[in-house]
C-alpha cells in the first residue's frame, strides 16, 4: 500500500524537539479558531462569533489538520462535526485556552493602575520599621495596590531584580552595574554595638580604632553590610577578628549581648537590652541605602507609582 505523506508533519533536521518547537509555533494561532468551530459544529457562525471571514477560518482549520496530520472535522457542507481525534484534541485545546486566559486576566490584574501588584524587596534591617512605614504613606494614596514583599541581602535583590522576579529593591551599598539604574536615596548611621559591661561601654563616642583588639560578629561574606564594615575597619588601619558570621542584624544583636564580640550595625527598631550602641567618630561610619531597578525594564503603572513615591523620599527615606 503507498501512503501520500505530502501533507503530514516532517521532523526539522531529525531532531524531535525542534519538531515540538515547530509545531507549538503553527499550531498556536489556530487553537482559537478550532475551538470556535468545534463549539458551533458550523464554519459560518464560528466565523460570525470570532469576527474573522469564513474563507479565513476555513483555511486556518485546512492548515491545522494538514499540520497534524489528522482529520478533526468530518463534513457536511457548512456543518462540521468533530471525529474522534477531533475530540481527544479539543479537551486539550480548551484546557491550553482558558490557562492562556486565566494568565492574561492575571498580568492585567497586575499591571492595573489602582488595584495593580509590586514586587519589592529590601534589607532584613529595613523590615521592622522603615518599609512598613513607607507602604503606610504610600497607601494612603494608593490604598488598593497590592505587595509582593521579599527580604533579603543586596546580591540576592540584585538576582532577582534581573531574573524579573523583583520591580524594585532598597539595598545598601548603593549598586553600580551597567544593566541596573540606581539611585541614592539616605544614608544611616552605623554604631559600633558592645556588650554592655564591655571596657568600652561608659563611652558615648569612639574612634573604630579602639576596636581592633576585639572580637567581631559580622554577617556573612556577600552581605552588603559585611563589605562596608570591612571597608571601614580597613580605614581604621585593621582587619577585623571575626568569631561569628551571621545573616540578620538583631541576631548579631544576641550574641553581641552574650559577650561573642562586638558589631558596627544600623540601628536597632527596639533598643535591646544586654548591649551598648556607640557612636562612632571616625572613620565616618554610614552607609547608603539606595533603590534599584532594571535598566529598560517598562514598570507598570503601580511600580511606576510606587518608584516616584520612592524617589520623592530622597533625604527623608529612614525613621527620624
Amino acid at each position: 500500500m503507498v501512503h501520500d505523506r505530502s501533507s503530514q508533519p516532517r521532523l526539522s533536521h531529525g531532531s524531535y524537539e525542534e519538531y515540538e518547537e515547530d509545531t507549538s509555533l503553527l499550531l498556536a494561532p489556530r487553537l482559537a479558531y478550532f475551538a470556535g468551530v468545534a463549539r458551533h459544529e458550523h464554519v459560518t457562525r464560528a466565523a460570525q462569533e470570532l469576527g474573522v471571514p469564513q474563507s479565513t477560518l476555513s483555511r486556518a482549520i485546512v492548515r491545522l489538520e494538514r499540520d497534524l496530520g489528522v482529520a478533526l472535522f468530518a463534513r457536511r457542507g457548512r456543518t462540521v462535526s468533530l471525529t474522534p481525534a477531533g475530540r481527544t484534541f479539543l479537551t486539550s485545546v480548551e484546557r491550553a485556552l482558558a490557562e492562556v486566559e486565566r494568565a492574561a486576566e492575571s498580568v492585567r490584574a497586575d499591571a492595573d493602575p489602582r488595584a495593580g501588584k509590586v514586587a519589592f524587596g529590601f534589607l532584613h534591617t529595613m523590615g521592622s520599621e522603615t518599609v512598613p512605614g513607607l507602604l503606610r504613606a504610600f497607601r494612603a494614596d494608593h490604598p488598593k495596590i497590592r505587595f509582593t514583599l521579599v527580604q533579603n541581602y543586596g546580591e540576592a535583590m540584585l538576582g532577582g531584580l534581573r531574573s524579573g522576579d523583583l520591580d524594585l529593591c532598597l539595598t545598601s551599598p548603593v549598586p553600580d552595574a551597567p544593566d541596573l539604574v540606581a539611585r541614592r536615596l539616605d544614608e544611616q548611621r552605623l554604631r559600633l554595638v558592645v556588650p554592655d559591661d564591655h571596657r568600652l561601654a561608659r563611652r558615648r563616642r569612639v574612634r573604630l580604632a579602639e576596636a581592633a583588639n576585639d572580637l567581631f560578629v559580622t554577617l556573612e561574606p556577600g552581605y552588603g553590610l559585611r563589605r562596608i564594615t570591612d571597608d571601614l575597619c580597613a580605614q581604621a588601619g585593621f582587619t577585623p577578628k571575626v568569631a561569628f558570621e551571621g545573616e540578620e542584624a538583631e541576631t548579631l544583636r544576641g550574641l553581641v549581648a552574650a559577650g561573642l564580640g562586638v558589631a558596627l550595625l544600623p540601628p536597632p527598631a527596639v533598643a535591646r537590652p544586654g548591649v551598648v550602641e556607640l557612636t562612632v567618630t571616625a572613620p565616618r561610619a554610614v552607609r547608603e541605602i539606595g533603590v534599584a531597578w532594571l535598566d529598560g525594564h517598562p514598570d507598570t503603572a503601580p511600580v511606576a507609582a510606587f518608584k516616584k513615591f520612592l524617589l520623592s523620599r530622597r533625604g527623608r527615606l529612614l525613621p527620624e
